[in-house]
């Protein structure tokens, strides 16, 4: 059963290898990478206005193959009033990217699109209507607007963050967990 399981590991990693999957430099999502922090607005679930400070910890696992978020906002208290936690990922099958959000007990998959400065994303918001994300993003700042857009009707902002990078994090590879020396 082991020799089965290395066989498949092995030919798992030479399939991926073999389909050029991007190193962590070479990712189109490191722009992401860093600590961020910023103002956030916009219209709750409730309809009522907010206002937060934003931070965002963005960074590679598995070599820069998945790009996992993390989003905190706080209220002026210091309390956490949003936590969502999302993974990017290229569809290896579609070639496109996706989102995996979760946030509120709630969590789905998302068709995500890199743009020439940052990218898009929505999530249904309803019949007919979608929440898109767009966001302009470069080493330094960070700007993403969620639109509520229903059928036939105007878009209506209803998120607004201004980030700015902070700098650099090794989050989440560092503290990963090494085996024990032969205990």
């Amino acid at each position: 059963m082991k020799r089965v399981f290395t066989s498949l590991m092995a030919g798992g990693m030479a399939l991926a290898l073999s389909c050029g999957l991007a190193t962590a430099q070479e990712s189109p999502l490191s722009v992401m990478w860093g600590e961020w922090e910023g103002a956030a607005n916009g219209v709750g679930p409730d309809r009522q206005p907010f206002t937060l400070t934003q931070t965002e910890r963005v960074g590679p696992m598995l070599d820069g193959e998945i790009t996992v978020v993390e989003g905190r906002g706080y209220d002026d208290d210091g309390t956490v009033s949003f936590n969502a936690f999302g993974i990017i990922s290229l569809n290896s099958q579609t070639g496109d990217y996706e989102m995996r959000s979760y946030m509120d007990g709630r969590s789905g998959t998302y068709p995500f699109r890199l743009t020439d400065d940052g990218y898009v994303w929505e999530i249904p918001a309803g019949p007919e209507a979608i929440v898109r994300y767009t966001a302009v993003i470069d080493e330094t700042s960070w700007v993403e607007v969620g639109q509520y857009i229903a059928e036939g009707n105007p878009p209506i902002e209803v998120f607004r963050m201004e980030l700015t990078r902070r700098g650099d994090t090794d989050w989440p590879s560092a503290g990963y967990l090494l085996p024990s020396a032969g205990e």
